[in-house]
């Protein structure tokens, strides 16, 4: 099981597709959009030693909120707004429009609306591996874990196949990802 596929089991599919209307099939085609897409944003803001920064200060406000799948009723989508707005910015409405286009059954009103009920979800995640990860690293070493730390665990995510192909299509030319 690649680590997107453990991050959709603890995504509230049902729910959302209960929420929305929609069959659970388009729920969870649009998580499985939307999963890789939100990773990929992470991935492009840790690139640099800033956005590594601001990441990382995230991750610390969401370390410990990963709990079992919740329900959406139980999720900040406030927060998840303002996740998905730093992740990516002035591109969110593109990076939407580039998601419906592929997942198929689930239109840019759904992917908008899906977007933050996800956001925190895949933030709490990463922190949870993140501080996991540097736990270990501290204890092995006298070095602190820095950014590379989270660029380590976000590229696990980025490096399986669905990672890889929504990084170098979709996401390549809106957020940088394609360039060296």
């Amino acid at each position: 099981m690649s680590d997107l596929d453990g991050l959709l089991e603890l995504i509230p599919v049902g729910d959302i597709a209960k929420q929305f209307g929609i069959s659970e099939s388009v729920a969870e085609g649009a998580v499985k959009q939307i999963l890789p897409t939100l990773v990929g944003g992470l991935a492009a803001n840790a690139k640099d030693e800033k956005g590594a920064q601001s990441l990382e200060k995230a991750l610390t406000k969401h370390t410990g909120a990963l709990s079992g799948k919740k329900t959406v009723s139980e999720i900040d989508t406030t927060d998840g707004e303002k996740i998905v707005s730093n992740v990516f910015g002035d591109k969110k409405n593109d990076v939407v429009k580039a998601v419906a286009s592929k997942s198929g059954e689930a239109d840019e009103s759904l992917i908008a609306k899906i977007l933050p009920i996800v956001a925190p979800i895949v933030l709490a995640w990463v922190a949870s591996q993140f501080f996991n990860k540097k736990e270990e690293t501290a204890s092995k070493t006298t070095e602190a874990a820095s950014g590379g730390g989270i660029g380590d665990i976000i590229g696990g995510l980025v490096s399986s196949k669905e990672g890889q192909d929504m990084i170098g299509g979709l996401l390549g030319g809106l957020l940088g990802g394609g360039k060296k």
